[in-house]
């Protein structure tokens, strides 16, 4: 019988196949009628699937079919469109004008000088254009046995691997080297992909990944093994809370825990990693003083904290707590809501925390008052992956930015927002591996190389256009905020404080880069 059926294949191809397609749609209908957890695909068999698929791909659709190109979040398409045009060495700019309503609330103008800083006189190192370092050393303030300068102001975010492939992670770190950056881990730990050459910034989450102990308790002398096995780690991040998911622990699924990832974090394959919502080792603003100087004694790195911000009195007492006892964070990452790369409740995503900039609006005056803040290092991060974003935050005070999902969108992401499924198309945020095929790490590391090189780039113009060499030297009279009709504010005004200007930029307009 068989043989019949084989010799009437190949004489009948056609309705061969079309006899095959039709027994499996009856059999599908078949399963549909007698299923009982989808009601639309019961009594709508094999149709009603059709809801299911739209869904799936409801992002992609709207992305290309339906939203303009101001209204999709949380990256529109004119920022998506800028970022890919700058990672490829495009054409970045934009014709006809400004789509933008000038006068609407809230919206920001740069107002330029009558004479800007000539580009001509500008000095770059290494023939880079786009140099643009940190005027601030970590760790010198509190004489760190192994102080930093990073050598960029705009710096790749804490994405962990993880939540991040492999490949992406590679990308990135070499990215970060060919662009003179640094690369925050994520509180995944350094992994053998993190290893591509890039100055690090460690983060440390509640789950102390990379330095625990057979137990999972935080270890001392595990960082300090892995510090001096990993010369790449220049500072130490002690993770308080993130934008996307503040006052609760990292959401790894089981998905995504392969055993390279297990490795690197220490724990088991096939279990979801639910890092604790609190530190183990801390509870008290003098007990975290006391845990920063511990590692930095240890490791002689500098150390500091990121948290998104919300209530204030932590601050207020964190303040004054350093300035009596002459310790504490060499650094401060002040993330916000609007942040957020992973999986994390809904709730969290978008009631938690505040905005990034009412958030360091908030806590930066608390230092401002003890004398404290021109000796930190400020980091901001939460959507501030754009040149005008970038210029406000430094003139709010912030030394650095980090970017994280705009460095995403550099090497392939489309916004399709299923980082937390691990079903990523672009193979960024999978541990899939059919996924992770492609994506090219020697192309995509150059062409967030070029997104960081050309965002410099911009917020050196935009700097040049006001009258500096250094976007440090913004004080904030120069930006002003539409606060009403017919009505513009300085963003001193805005904030209520002038920030600090670094001693090395306080008896000139420019500086020698």
């Amino acid at each position: 019988m068989w043989n019949t059926v084989t010799e009437y294949a190949k004489q009948h191809p056609v309705w061969t196949v079309a006899g095959c397609v039709a027994v499996l749609l009856i059999a599908v209908g078949v399963y549909d009628v007698i299923q009982k957890r989808h009601a639309i695909i019961h009594n709508y068999p094999i149709v009603g699937r059709l809801r299911y698929l739209l869904e799936m791909i409801g992002p992609e659709l709207r992305q290309y079919w339906v939203a303009n190109d101001k209204e999709e979040r949380p990256f529109n398409r004119q920022e998506r469109s800028w970022i890919y045009a700058s990672s490829k060495g495009e054409n970045n700019t934009f014709g006809f004008g400004t789509s933008e309503d000038l006068q609407d609330l809230g919206y920001p103008i740069i107002k330029h000088a009558a004479f800007p800083f000539p580009s001509s006189k500008a000095q770059h190192m290494h023939g880079d254009e786009s140099h643009l370092p940190c005027l601030k050393t970590m760790g010198e303030f509190h004489q760190r046995r192994r102080p930093f300068q990073p050598g960029s102001i705009i710096n790749i975010a804490a994405m962990s691997y993880g939540s991040l492939g492999d490949r992406a992670i590679m990308a990135l770190n070499k990215g970060a080297l060919e662009a003179g950056c640094f690369h925050n881990t994520g509180e995944g730990g350094v992994s053998t992909y993190h290893e591509c050459g890039a100055d690090l910034i460690w983060q440390l989450g509640t789950g102390y990944f990379g330095a625990r102990d057979d137990q999972g308790r935080f270890s001392i002398d595990e960082m300090i093994r892995q510090t001096d096995e990993t010369p790449a780690v220049r500072a130490i991040e002690i993770k308080l809370s993130q934008g996307a998911k503040p006052g609760k622990g990292g959401i790894l699924p089981a998905s995504k825990i392969t055993p390279a990832v297990a490795q690197a974090r220490g724990i088991p394959v096939g279990k979801d990693c639910l890092s604790p919502n609190a530190h183990s080792q801390f509870d008290t603003v003098d007990e975290l003083i006391t845990f920063i100087e511990t590692i930095a004694s240890a490791t002689g790195l500098p150390v500091g904290i990121k948290s998104a911000v919300g209530i204030s009195a932590f601050w207020d007492e964190l303040a004054t707590r350093m300035k009596v006892r002459g310790e504490g964070p060499d650094f401060i990452s002040i993330d916000g809501g609007e942040g957020g790369t992973g999986a994390a409740p809904l709730t969290f995503a978008d009631h938690v925390a505040l905005p990034f900039s009412i958030g360091f609006k908030r806590v930066y005056p608390y230092f401002q008052a003890e004398g404290l803040s021109q000796h930190l290092v400020w980091i901001g991060s939460g959507k501030l992956g754009f040149p005008d974003r970038a210029i406000i935050t430094f003139a709010s005070g912030c030394d650095l930015i980090q970017v994280a999902r705009e460095a995403m969108l550099s090497i392939g992401c489309i916004q399709a927002q299923k980082c937390h499924t691990g079903h990523c198309p672009a193979g960024v945020a999978t541990q899939n591996r059919w996924l992770q095929n492609g994506l090219d790490v020697d192309e995509k590391s150059h062409r967030v190389a070029l997104y960081m090189k050309n965002f410099r780039k911009e917020v050196l113009a935009l700097s040049y256009a006001c009258g500096y060499q250094h976007p440090s030297q913004f004080t904030g009279k120069e930006i002003e905020f539409c606060t009403g009709v017919q009505q513009f504010t300085q963003l001193q005004e805005v904030l209520g404080y002038q920030s600090d200007q670094p001693d090395n930029l306080r008896e000139t307009r420019t500086i020698n880069a």
